[in-house]
This record gives structure tokens, sequence and C-alpha cells, in this order.
């Protein structure tokens, strides 16, 4: 397993190593020695599996605050989809950079999610699914989110959005603190 970083500090890509004979492969998807070695959290407590019928189909970006922050491990397991991370700790350097990791069925390629990022993706072929795992229960309460659209954020989605939800959609655009 390889952990490879990207541009935003502690947003990780993980590459499996898939071991292959004539029957196919296997290949290990988490290790919690792995994880730890890397420092990355290691405390799975929910696998989720997320399913998108349209290409263009839209989700987040979401994110959980206070006790109820929570790390994510993404990977797609049909089709293809673009995962777009941004940082939204207000004491970073990189406070609401975004990173756009692509997950395909075919790559294998894994997104770790750290608490203090908003999650979101878009599919960019029919049938696309996806699992993922976190480590902290889903908490409505404590659930934010932000437009995935924002002209602050400046994310440039490769398709043009097909499915979005009415919550998605909802999510009020970000003001600029001129003070």
């Amino acid at each position: 397993m390889k952990i490879k970083k990207t541009k935003l500090k502690d947003v990780y890509i993980i590459i499996p190593k898939p071991n292959e004979d004539k029957r196919g492969f296997f290949q290990r998807l988490f290790c919690k020695k792995i994880f730890k070695s890397n420092n990355l959290e290691n405390s799975i407590i929910q696998i989720n599996n997320s399913f998108s019928r349209h290409k263009g189909t839209t989700r987040g970006l979401h994110y959980q605050v206070e006790n109820s922050a929570e790390c994510k491990i993404l990977r797609c397991i049909r089709g293809s989809l673009v995962n777009i991370v941004v940082d939204v700790r207000k004491n970073s350097k990189n406070y609401l950079k975004h990173t756009i990791i692509k997950l395909s069925e075919n790559n294998r390629h894994m997104s770790y999610i750290p608490r203090g990022f908003a999650n979101g993706l878009q599919t960019l072929e029919d049938n696309t699914e996806l699992i993922y795992f976190t480590t902290n229960f889903y908490n409505p309460k404590k659930e934010k989110g932000l437009l995935i659209t924002d002209p602050i954020l400046k994310i440039k989605l490769p398709k043009k959005i097909s499915v979005i939800s009415k919550k998605d959609k909802s999510f009020k655009k970000l003001k600029i603190n001129n003070n």
C-alpha cells in the first residue's frame, strides 16, 4: 500500500498494491499498522455505500464539526468519479483551497480525507458506485456544507451537474471578510 501526498497537507491518495495471479488479484484496502505508521487515523466506525445512476451526479461538499468531525476513506468500486476535498480549517494556510482526486474502478485508488475537510464528488460515468469508511457516526445536527459551485472556491467540475440534492444546492455562498 502506497500513501501519496496531495497538494493539501494531510489529504492523501492511497494506492493499494494488488497481488495478482491467474485467478485475479487480492489487495488490502485498510491496514491499521500501515495507517498508524503514516500517522493516519485508523479507527473505522462505519462503512457506507453510495450509488449514482447518472454521470454528472454531484454530491457535497459535506463535513461534520466538533465532536462529530470525521475522517473518511473513499474508494470507487464501479465507474469513475472525481473526489473534491476542501480545507475548512480556519487556521490553515490552505483554508478554502481544494484538491481533486480521480477515483475509478480501474485505478483502484482511495482518498484519505482527515477531519477538518469538506468532501464532495461528481460522477464521470453512469452507474458509479462508491464505498467509504468513516471514523465517526453520522450526526445531522453537526453536519455543515459548502456550495460546490461557490465562486470563492473556484472548483472546476469536469461535467455539467446533472443531478444534485436540494440540500446540496441550498448551502449558502461564502462571504469574503475584508476586515
